[in-house]
């Protein structure tokens, strides 16, 4: 796969699992992608782009490919390794950065190459175990798109280095790019170069999603992602109890989905899994607490059915069924976004400060009420 066919849309796959993992922890964290070569590089560095969106307008340098080809990649090359520096943030290669690069800042490891070999797996995954405490890293991510990392599981771990590079004076700092063993073996006669398929329009799909991670005895653990998921949230909330009290006291529910995303639980994730209709309270009761899900707007009609909103005067009821509307469409941290209020049907009824001051009296009647919503929207049956 990339060497021989080319799926575009499962590059692009890739691109927006790796984005959907970067913003879900630190967009910023230092990312090497390991391609299959030096066009798959390239591909893969446009498709982040994309995925990217603001993030790569905000700076052209956002993603770079740094291949040996590259004059413009490789120039960066220090900055992309310099802790104090922010860009490149990402970058995609085929062979440069494998072996001669302290990449101390390194946090996220992404492998889209074909790995036959434990010493070049050794090296590639070496270039995340750096430790810098002055920027708080003491542990990197491995995400793996094409099953390498189940070298690990390989008793002989440690090997040769793949190349061993001495520059002299003049020389190029940067190393050369070790030559790659998959080549070797290719079929054909010498001299022959394989044909490339690129297909477009395939749908793409993933299938199954594994986590692996070491245990307190320092053995690889192994397990479906929604066991992974099942396992912190309940190391995070003991209880169904303890869960509903801090949901129900926290006024910003985005910031339970922050800590759980330092676990690595993405719940849009999870979502696919369970079913795309239900909201971040459902999946989390759902996937750790065994607890029958609602969809959003499951949840929305029941608030409706209870005629909650008789209780407020006529403009304030039509500011709070929107945004029950809304939450039904996309979730509760959209209605807890006061630029919510800057969008259609809000936007009709007056300015966000005058549908805070005017219709509701102020910031603090507004956030009590959205407090409110919330309490009826996730109260409990019985």
């Amino acid at each position: 796969m990339d060497r021989i066919l080319v799926l575009n849309q499962r590059t692009k796959l890739v691109a927006e699992r790796i984005m959907r993992l970067l913003n879900a922890t630190d967009p910023y964290q230092k990312t090497i992608v390991f391609c299959e070569d030096i066009n798959h590089a390239e591909r893969m560095r446009k498709a982040i782009v994309n995925a990217a969106g603001p993030l790569a307008k905000e700076n052209s340098r956002y993603v770079m490919r740094i291949t040996g080809d590259s004059v413009e990649g490789k120039a960066e090359l220090d900055n992309f390794i310099d802790p104090e520096s922010r860009y490149p943030v990402i970058a995609t290669t085929s062979e440069l950065l494998t072996t001669g690069v302290d990449a101390k800042t390194c946090k996220l490891i992404v492998l889209d190459k074909t790995i036959n070999s434990m010493t070049t797996f050794k090296q590639i995954v070496g270039r995340g175990t750096r430790i810098e405490e002055s920027q708080n890293k003491f542990f990197f991510t491995i995400l793996d798109f094409k099953k390498a990392t189940e070298l690990f599981k390989d008793p002989e771990f440690d090997g040769e280095p793949v190349v061993i590079y001495e520059p002299g004076d003049d020389d190029d700092p940067v190393p050369p790019d070790p030559p790659s063993e998959e080549d070797d073996d290719t079929d054909g006669g010498e001299g022959e170069t394989p044909k490339k398929f690129v297909v477009s329009g395939v749908p793409v799909s993933i299938l199954s999603e594994r986590v692996e991670y070491l245990g307190e005895d320092g053995q690889m653990i192994t397990e479906s992602y929604r066991d992974y998921s099942r396992k912190n949230i309940r190391k995070e909330f003991a209880s169904l109890d303890d869960f509903l009290q801090k949901w129900n006291s926290t006024k910003k529910k985005a910031a339970i989905l922050e800590t759980l995303a330092e676990y690595g639980i993405e719940l849009p994730n999870l979502a696919k899994e369970v079913g795309k209709d239900y909201g971040d309270f459902d999946l989390i009761c759902h996937i750790a607490f065994d607890q029958p899900p609602l969809t959003r707007s499951e949840r929305a009609n029941n608030v409706k059915k209870r005629n909650y909103f008789t209780k407020y005067g006529d403009k304030v009821r039509a500011v709070l069924e929107a945004l029950l509307d809304k939450y039904a469409d996309e979730g509760v941290t959209s209605i807890e976004n006061n630029n919510v209020l800057k969008l259609d049907p809000f936007k009709q009824l007056g300015t966000p400060v005058e549908i805070i001051n005017g219709v509701f009296g102020g910031k603090a009647q507004y956030e009590a009420a959205i407090q409110d919503l919330e309490a009826e929207l996730f109260k409990r049956a019985g």
